[in-house]
This record gives structure tokens, C-alpha cells and sequence, in this order.
């Protein structure tokens, strides 16, 4: 016979025991996007002790409606081997596209991360970084409702080594840091640049470059660096977003040593 108090106390039990262990960690990455999971995943695979923070129900960002709302993505041949890496099947559709279901693409990278060590957190918000002798040592977090709702509760703390912005398009965190501390940027302007209009060719080659410590302990992945740096946005291909998720756990696990 079921216990119906047994089933809410191991919900409780297991989920606080799972945050108490990650108030510090070695990487804090917020946004569950593919760059935020794929740069998760190799963190994880080296023995960094990883933490994805996600303000929505589901993981996978922008990647799960494709490209208005069909569920088909893209990825070029540079990238193609990284999905291989998580068994994503993909057909060539014409010589250097691939296209994958996005869906699949989200389940499989979720679970990779997920197997090679990287906590997972949904529903909880970022909504400060914890700043020290000019350095990001943290983040500030409260659940998404909380913040949804404009109720007047206090966030709670966690420390990171490192924190990577994964948040897309709007880059939360640098425009938080940017806001609040008047921190001088690793940009041109020493602020936050925006993001330029569609041009896959251009905001693909530009990624990598964009992809890096943007202020010490803060770092930069996906349509993030491009919006930090200045880069232009680059539509439902996905490639870009994969390489820079690689790319930000190698910049990160050299800086963390």
C-alpha cells in the first residue's frame, strides 16, 4: 500500500539534500540552453563539480521549437561531431547541413550532462551575482514563481568558481553586473554591446571568438557571447551554440586549473 506522506517526504528529503551539496560548486552555468548543457557536459566530464540553473519547467532553450516553431534544427559540418558525441542521429540534407530533431537533441544532451555528473536545477532563477574584490564569486537564486509572482522573498546564495552566462539573447547575468556594480566589460565598450541582426554566416564564425571570460569568474557561451560582444544573431542553426558550449568548458577548466 502506498504512503502518501513517505512519497512527499522522499520528494523533500532527496531534493534539499541535492541543493545543500551544491551551495558550492566549481561552476555555476545558468541557462539550459545547448550551449549552457554542452559546455555543462564536458565540465562534467572532466570532474568538475557542475550546477545548471534553469528558470523554466523544461531544459533545452530556443533549440526545442526549431525554427518557427518546427522542431527541426541545424547544424554544420564543424559541429556535426559533437552530435555524434551524445548519438544524435542527423541526415545530411544538402552538402554541410545536417538537420536533427531538436527534441532529440535536448534529450540527449540533457542526459549526457546529466550522466556525466552535472546537477540539474529547473524552476529556480538567477537573479544576482555575488561579487567580491571585483571578481564573480556567486550567484543570488530564488524560484521562478517567486520572481514571476513580485513577491517580496529573499534569495538565498551559492559560491562558484566560475559562473557562465548561458542565458541567450537577453545575456542576464553580464547586463546584471553591468547594472549593479558599473563593472567595466572585456568589450570594446567595457559594456554590454548587443546583438546585431540575423547573419548565420558571420554570428557562426564570430561565436568561438565571443566565447570567453567576459569579467574574472564570469564567463560567456552561446547567443550570450554574441549578444555581450556585439556579434549578430544566427537563426536555428545550431552548431555554433554546441562549439561554443565546448569552447566555454575549455576556457573555464584551464582558468579554474
Amino acid at each position: 500500500m502506498l504512503d502518501d506522506i513517505a512519497i512527499s517526504r522522499a520528494i523533500i528529503d532527496t531534493y534539499h539534500k541535492d541543493l545543500l551539496d551544491h551551495l558550492e560548486v566549481d561552476v555555476a552555468v545558468v541557462g539550459g540552453g545547448p550551449a549552457g548543457l554542452t559546455a555543462a557536459y564536458y565540465l562534467g566530464k572532466e570532474g568538475r563539480k557542475v550546477a545548471v540553473f534553469e528558470r523554466s519547467l523544461a531544459l533545452g532553450g530556443g533549440m526545442g521549437g526549431g525554427g518557427m516553431m518546427m522542431n527541426k534544427i541545424v547544424v554544420q559540418d564543424g559541429a556535426k561531431e559533437i552530435l555524434e558525441e551524445f548519438e544524435i542521429r542527423s541526415e545530411e540534407y544538402s552538402p554541410g547541413y545536417h538537420v536533427s530533431e531538436s527534441l532529440e537533441a535536448i534529450a540527449a544532451i540533457s542526459l549526457g550532462a546529466m550522466r556525466a555528473g552535472v546537477k540539474m536545477f529547473n524552476l529556480i532563477s538567477a537573479e544576482d551575482l555575488m561579487v567580491k574584490e571585483d571578481r564573480v564569486m556567486g550567484l543570488v537564486i530564488s524560484w521562478s514563481a517567486v520572481m514571476s509572482a513580485k513577491l517580496h522573498v529573499d534569495p538565498l546564495t551559492l559560491g562558484a568558481r566560475a559562473v557562465v552566462d548561458a542565458t541567450g539573447h537577453a545575456s542576464e547575468l553580464c547586463r546584471v553586473l553591468e547594472r549593479k556594480t558599473g563593472a567595466h566589460l572585456a568589450t570594446k565598450s567595457g559594456r554590454v554591446m548587443g546583438e546585431r541582426s540575423m547573419d548565420a554566416d558571420t554570428g557562426e564564425g564570430l561565436i568561438m571568438e565571443n566565447t570567453r571570460s567576459v569579467y574574472p569568474g564570469l564567463y560567456v557561451c552561446g547567443m550570450a557571447s554574441n549578444a555581450v560582444f556585439g556579434g549578430p544573431r544566427m537563426g536555428p542553426i545550431f552548431g555554433g551554440m554546441l562549439l561554443s558550449g565546448r569552447r566555454a568548458a575549455e576556457v573555464v577548466a584551464a582558468d579554474l586549473g
